[in-house]
């Protein structure tokens, strides 16, 4: 199991999503991983599946990431 940051997030991905992800600069998979790590964080629905299920929680909060669109650049919307 990865334990850096970047590690735990691809893993967190569903399989398509993962290759896309993993596909871009180290940059861009560690601000991904950063908005990653906050969305765990700061979301209180978030802690109580994390009680049930981390590795629910981390897919969850994975899945907000990408579905905002942090994931696109800026002016690429």
């Amino acid at each position: 199991m990865p334990t850096d940051s970047v590690g735990r997030f691809l893993a967190a991905l569903a399989p398509e999503r993962r290759e896309a992800v993993g596909a871009k600069p180290h940059q861009e998979q560690e601000r991904l991983a950063a908005a990653w790590e906050q969305e765990l964080e700061g979301d209180d629905e978030l802690d109580t599946l994390d009680e049930l299920s981390p590795p629910a929680a981390e897919a969850e909060a994975a899945r907000r990431v990408l579905d905002r669109g942090i994931d696109q650049q800026p002016g690429a919307r």
